[in-house]
């Protein structure tokens, strides 16, 4: 009975740990809101779950400059999101449901992403820092002959940002293959 116990144990303790460790280091909810979000918006799902475990590691909150629910967006920025989308109603309420803050927060993504060309680095930024500021960095990085990367960012919370996103994306791709379709 003891080596039963020793053989269970010995056996199921390594997959304990390690939903224990993803659960807690690496933590993924609303897998089907955001693989759903992906694929409407063409947005890699790892790099939504990303963003969101930057943000708030999914973890819903107001922040002290008022961005709103997982993906802290910005209650203007929804607004102004809201019109262009077609939305027909909005209230900044509506952040505060997983659902919708991962729906505007991965239409912004996008938007992002198509004005930068797929620049997943000038995307992010923009995100976390602003589109003018970035706008601003890449002209000046042009005009020295280069493309912008996160070592010339200027922000250093900014580039940690973009940093960390861009590390999460290619962690939840790897652990949550599965749980994110791709």
């Amino acid at each position: 009975m003891l080596g039963a116990i020793a053989l269970i144990v010995v056996l199921v303790m390594p997959l304990a740990k390690r939903a224990v460790v993803t659960e807690f280091g690496l933590p993924l909810r609303y897998a089907s809101t955001i693989r759903r979000q992906a694929a409407e918006k063409h947005v890699p799902p790892a790099l939504i779950a990303a963003v969101i475990y930057a943000e708030t590691k999914f973890d819903p909150r107001t922040s002290p400059t008022g961005a709103e629910g997982l993906m802290q967006v910005e209650p203007q920025t929804a607004l102004d999101l809201a019109h262009r989308s077609g939305a027909t109603s909005f209230s900044v309420a509506d952040l505060q449901h997983p659902a919708t803050n991962i729906a505007y927060g991965t239409y912004y993504l996008r938007e992002l992403l198509t004005e930068y060309h797929g620049s997943k680095v000038l995307a992010l930024a923009a995100y976390n820092g602003g589109e003018t500021n970035v706008d601003r960095w890449e002209s000046a990085a042009r005009s020295h002959g280069h493309t912008l990367t996160i070592a010339q960012i200027p922000f250093p919370e900014t580039r940690a940002y973009v940093a960390k996103v861009l590390g999460a994306e290619k962690r939840y791709a790897r652990t949550y293959a599965r749980q994110l379709g791709g």
